[in-house]
């Protein structure tokens, strides 16, 4: 990658070819996808580019304000200058989102690292910033004439989620914004929101401090008691609503008096360490996890307290219908994709008619016929033959990928519209090497 003298334009090599992977394996670069998938209107210009980008036939990538450059050769070598146009932030809009960026601590930190928050683009909108490319904003541009999204643009737009992938400041250089001006001026905004007000100067503290005139004295740190507060009994005579587990909320009151006490503890004595929350300790030991040996030997009566984790976390996956591997499973789907991600691991249903069209086109076009897996479909779940990798199709036309480990099936990562960039996300998870091997066309999902 290289870049101008005005460090306005960046550009990067050519990317070799992405036979057997999807183009985005992260929030932004599948973002960035969906949202040319949404707005294309000839889905076969589409299938060309995907194809072109997979096989290498797109050269460097030039990036500047408001627009993407690019050769990208023909299956017969014939050479095309693609370019897409995308309108740029005005300095108003930039205001906007700088002022948005300042007031979450979260996104300040990570930009100033050169990360891209998750929900930066989803925050932005809310103020008012599109950084995403919406309906018609791609304008394409290419020497072969095309009037639309031409193969060769489609192309392009593939090849800059991959790029996404390496460097999502990307996005915010293509709406106007070169990476260093955009962490210069955020660094002074923060800067001045977090300024102290001017003040008298007033007297320096180890002086003070020399002097011996300070009254009265200190007083001395509280001492920590012995033990952790007991909390209430909730067994009383009253029935409790319908679905509140009295002894469950008895357990968690208990754990956070024990941990408030051990928190407490390490303040008195200047230490602060980063643990877990109650929430998080919930999660590990409904997953089966440390958790409950770990915190239940901070304790003076460890056996007792591991006897009651086990009990409390028994009951409540008993009382989800799940049991305990089930309960962990659906926390693993519900932190991929909330409750569709949840409606997916449960259900399993029969795709028929025009939505069983749409995912027999989306499974042949996302492969070239020589690299396609053999995928053996039933209902809604498609299964990679011979590789522990599952793809579900969800009722809204998305594809979860999953993974086979002890014998069960679970969630391996988010949602993808692309078929092959949620069989990748499955093979990585699973440690496969590339999606799964060649075979012959998808079944039928019957």
């Amino acid at each position: 990658m290289t870049r101008n003298d005005g460090d306005t334009e960046r550009t990067f090599a050519a990317l070799p070819p992405a036979r057997g992977r999807g183009f985005a394996q992260t929030w932004w670069g599948q973002a960035w996808l969906k949202a040319l998938e949404d707005t294309a209107l000839d889905s076969a210009q589409l299938k060309a580019g995907r194809r072109l980008a997979r096989a290498g036939a797109v050269g460097a990538v030039s990036v500047r304000p408001g627009r993407l450059t690019a050769v990208v050769q023909d299956r017969d070598r014939t050479a095309h200058r693609a370019d897409v146009l995308l309108e740029r932030l005005s300095p108003e809009q930039w205001d906007r989102f700088l002022d948005m960026t300042v007031e979450r601590a979260g996104h300040v930190a990570a930009l100033l690292d050169r990360e891209m928050p998750p929900h930066l683009v989803e925050d932005a909108a809310a103020a008012g910033v599109d950084l995403l490319p919406g309906l018609g904003d791609l304008e394409p541009r290419c020497d072969c004439d095309a009037w639309d999204h031409c193969g060769h643009t489609a192309a392009l737009c593939y090849q800059v989620a991959r790029l996404l992938d390496q460097d999502p400041f990307v996005l915010l250089l293509m709406r106007g914004r070169e990476e260093d001006a955009l962490l210069g001026d955020l660094q002074g905004r923060s800067g001045a929101a977090t300024a102290a007000p001017a003040g008298p100067e007033g007297v320096d503290a180890a002086e003070a401090y020399a002097t011996g005139d300070i009254l009265p004295p200190l007083p001395e740190l509280p001492v920590p008691p012995d033990e952790p507060g007991v909390p209430p009994s909730l067994d009383t005579e009253t029935p409790p609503a319908p679905g509140v587990e009295p002894a469950a909320l008895e357990f968690l009151a208990a754990r956070t008096a024990v941990r408030a006490h051990r928190m407490l503890g390490e303040a008195l004595r200047g230490a602060v360490e980063g643990e877990l929350t109650v929430a998080q300790d919930a999660v590990r030991l409904a997953a089966g996890g440390d958790g409950q040996g770990a915190a239940a030997s901070r304790t003076a009566d460890a056996p007792r307290e591991a006897a009651r984790d086990r009990e409390c976390v028994e009951r409540l996956a008993a009382g989800s219908g799940r049991g305990r591997e089930g309960m962990a499973a659906a926390v693993r789907a519900w932190r991929h994709g909330g409750a569709e991600a949840l409606s997916v691991l449960d259900e399993e249903w029969r795709v028929e008619g025009e939505a069983l069209a749409r995912a027999r086109a989306a499974l042949e076009s996302a492969w070239d016929v020589d690299e396609r897996p053999e995928l053996r479909g039933r209902a809604n779940r498609w299964t990679a033959v011979g590789a522990p990798v599952q793809l579900r199709l969800g009722r809204d036309g998305r594809w979860w990928p999953y993974r086979k480990e002890r014998g069960r099936w679970l969630p391996a990562g988010a949602a993808a519209q692309d078929p092959a960039t949620a069989l990748t996300s499955a093979a990585l998870a699973a440690g496969a090497p590339g999606t799964c091997p060649p075979g012959t066309a998808p079944g039928s999902g019957q």
